[in-house]
């Protein structure tokens, strides 16, 4: 019998084999004959979890944000701009590509927002929306559900993988778990592979892949990044949620009453209980519930959410697309499981009310702090110098006479070109007194090019006091003038 026609045989006529074959409860080592109120276990066994499949709106709303995370994973290492790859993050060099943007060290202060963005608007969106972050587009729920396809197509539906996992093995079964081992290892490796992309430009990386002659520490990455994926993905699955994730333990704090979670709605499903497909629930004193547990059997937690909101969902919709299924086939409303509010819930609210109240003070709060941090970032961004200096006294020489009774001081500058195009940089010094750049002050750079070069200062004898003085270094693009980048120091007089 297929899954769909199961699940009408269940919706029909209301048998009770329940979710409970989806989880195995038994305890190791217990004994059958001993009550089990006379065993005290210190800790919980891991119960594989067999998810059912399903489809409705929400499983392809879901399926929808596979495919736009991973094709935007898996194709932006492959994306050119110029002569270089889009995206690099070129540790070596010390400098991030991003498209027409060129990030260095100095420009720290745009991490520092970026984590400042995606902390508020995960802190935003989980008041509004609750863990659907988790639901769709967190890559471990990506990856579980990948993986999870692959073991579909394999091993078969939900009962075939139960019937093969509890089969003595055989060549049969040795064959499709073989073809899922290389599968999830195949897709692990080229997650690690695609990852490793992204900081040792893609193309290059494949030609040492395919040559087996990879660097130690692409070597490392690619196998590690890849055994994570398999993992999580093939094995942890919801143990990440449930016992890794910091994300399901501090939840509770970014929760109240107006946020969006799957609920069951007990005033309407209770008593729950199985019936006939034509029978009048409320003649044999019935709610619209009727215990078919499929609601457990598809989800990947293995909860029963019709027990409340519990930390382990991850508020992916698949009990309310089945319970929508079975309420269709019912003849019953929708919507016996479905995404709103405890307040909706008690008060009863509609639509437009649950709306309206998703944008309380809390939620503005944060959509305050995230439009000042992105307006202040985008500003900082389009006004931002095209180059950037670091200025270094030469510690081998302090300070030194010169010709003309005159003292010098020696420094060593790194240019870095922020654009991608040759610039030509024109270096001054100002602070004391007649000082002036007595070298070479004119310098070319290349596009995104960092660049050391040597500059003399110079002031007449006599013109301060001995020991230190502050000055300052000046670097103008000439491509751009007005655009000034200005660098502090010291010139030391000896005694």
């Amino acid at each position: 019998m297929s899954e769909a026609n199961e699940m009408e045989a269940r919706a029909s006529s209301g048998t009770k084999d329940a979710g409970k074959g989806s989880l195995d409860t038994s305890k190791p080592g217990q004994d059958s004959g001993k009550a089990e109120s006379d065993v005290v276990w210190l800790y919980q066994a891991s119960k594989k979890i067999y998810p059912r499949s399903v489809d409705g709106t929400f499983a392809r709303w879901r399926w929808f944000f596979v495919f736009l995370t991973q094709a935007v994973f898996y194709l932006t290492p492959w994306l050119q701009w110029g002569n270089r790859q889009a995206v690099l993050f070129d540790l070596g060099a010390r400098r991030f590509y991003i498209f027409g943007l060129v990030i260095y060290p100095q420009d720290f202060i745009f991490l520092t927002g970026l984590l400042i963005l995606s902390a508020m608007s995960l802190f935003m969106f989980t008041a509004i929306a609750g863990r659907q972050w988790c639901g769709y587009a967190c890559p471990q729920t990506v990856y579980t559900e990948i993986f999870m396809w692959i073991e579909r197509k394999i091993e078969g539906d939900r009962s075939a993988r139960m019937r093969l996992d509890q089969s003595p093995m055989s060549l049969e079964k040795f064959l499709r778990k073989a073809a899922k081992q290389l599968a999830w290892i195949a897709v692990g490796l080229w997650t690690g592979f695609t990852f490793v992309g992204y900081f040792t430009p893609i193309r290059e990386l494949g030609h040492l892949f395919l040559t087996w002659n990879m660097g130690p520490w692409e070597t490392f990455w690619v196998f590690f990044y890849g055994f994570a994926t398999y993992g999580n993905g093939g094995y942890m699955r919801e143990q990440v949620c449930k016992y890794m994730c910091p994300y399901a333990r501090f939840q509770s704090a970014m929760f109240d009453k107006d946020t969006l979670i799957v609920s069951y709605d007990a005033e309407r499903g209770e008593p729950r209980g199985p019936r006939p497909r034509k029978a009048d629930p409320k003649a044999l004193g019935l709610g619209d519930c009727i215990d078919c547990t499929l609601c457990v059997q598809v989800c990947p937690t293995g909860i029963d959410i019709r027990n409340g909101l519990q930390y382990e969902c991850i508020s992916c919709a698949a009990c309310i697309d089945v319970c929508d299924g079975v309420m269709e086939k019912m003849g019953y409303p929708k919507g016996l499981i479905r995404y709103t509010t405890q307040n909706a819930m008690r008060e009863h609210w509609t639509k437009e009310q649950v709306v309206r109240h998703m944008f309380r003070p809390r939620v503005l709060v944060y959509l305050t702090i995230i439009t000042v941090v992105l307006a202040a970032m985008i500003t900082a961004l389009v006004l931002r110098p095209p180059l950037k200096a670091d200025v270094v006294r030469d510690r081998a020489t302090l300070a030194r006479i010169v010709e003309g009774g005159q003292l010098e001081n020696v420094y060593r500058i790194q240019i870095m070109n922020a654009r991608e195009e040759p610039q030509r940089v024109k270096i001054d010094v100002r602070g004391l007194k007649d000082i002036r750049v007595a070298s070479e002050n004119v310098f070319s750079v290349g596009p995104a090019e960092a660049r050391w070069v040597v500059v003399t200062a110079r002031v007449p004898y006599g013109v301060a006091e001995p020991g230190t003085h502050p000055i300052e270094f000046t670097l103008e693009a000439l491509e751009h003038p007005g655009k000034v980048v200005v660098e502090k120091s010291v010139f030391i007089i000896p005694s």
